[in-house]
């Protein structure tokens, strides 16, 4: 058998720099390289170097967020809130919830004739009013996100908008990148609760190395 890497620590450290020299000379704006490499390790897909956008402001005003302590943040997805490092969340005080599967999200959405991906940003905007929308699967939870915003129920630090698939995906990204809020999102049918994972563990990492203001 070949040799291979066995320590994690080194085989991520080879992973970016393996990204970065296929990545070349291709530039981003502050604070996006880490996202779209943490992306890339996570997906091995190139294409998000060229397809994840970031609001103006974005980062840092969801960096702000985090060091005030105590974020609320609110998932689309069960596999986000298994996927995400605890310890990560712990540093800043954050609270990630996700109320899909539970039974009150069910019958509200049995009741109003919606998705439970809706009815779950419907319960989670009584509690979370201006922390993170993290949506990396349900185009029906980033409407909703996108709904309760413009009334004036919301007002989001940061929208981690990357719902995969065919049919409202791409639309509803697209929606997101024309509204008003700061995000995180990925143009065409990419996307998925892996990416929104990966794109929130590259803002929560390099807040801890560089914060608001830093360098």
């Amino acid at each position: 058998m070949e040799d291979f890497l066995a320590d994690p620590q080194e085989i991520e450290s080879r992973s970016m720099e393996i990204i970065e020299e296929i990545l070349g000379d291709k530039t981003f704006a502050p604070g996006e390289a880490e996202i779209v490499k943490r992306i890339i390790h996570t997906t091995a897909d190139f294409d998000f170097a060229s397809i994840t956008v970031v609001s103006h402001g974005a980062l840092e005003g969801a960096r702000r967020a985090l060091l005030r302590g105590g974020c609320r943040m609110t998932a689309d997805t069960q596999m986000i809130v298994s996927g995400v490092d605890r310890a990560l969340l712990e540093e800043f005080g954050a609270r990630l919830d996700c109320f899909v599967g539970d039974e009150e999200t069910r019958r509200m959405a049995r009741e109003a004739g919606i998705t439970r991906s809706m009815a779950n940003i419907r319960r989670a905007a009584a509690v979370n009013k201006e922390g993170f929308y993290i949506i990396g699967n349900a185009p029906t939870a980033l409407y909703e996100v996108l709904r309760l915003a413009a009334e004036g129920h919301i007002n989001p630090a940061l929208v981690i908008g990357v719902p995969v698939g065919f049919v409202g995906a791409a639309e509803s990204k697209e929606m997101l990148m024309c509204s008003s809020l700061p995000y995180v999102s990925t143009r065409g049918r990419k996307g998925g609760s892996p990416v929104a994972v990966a794109a929130l563990h590259a803002l929560l990492r390099s807040t801890l190395q560089r914060p608001p203001g830093g360098t």
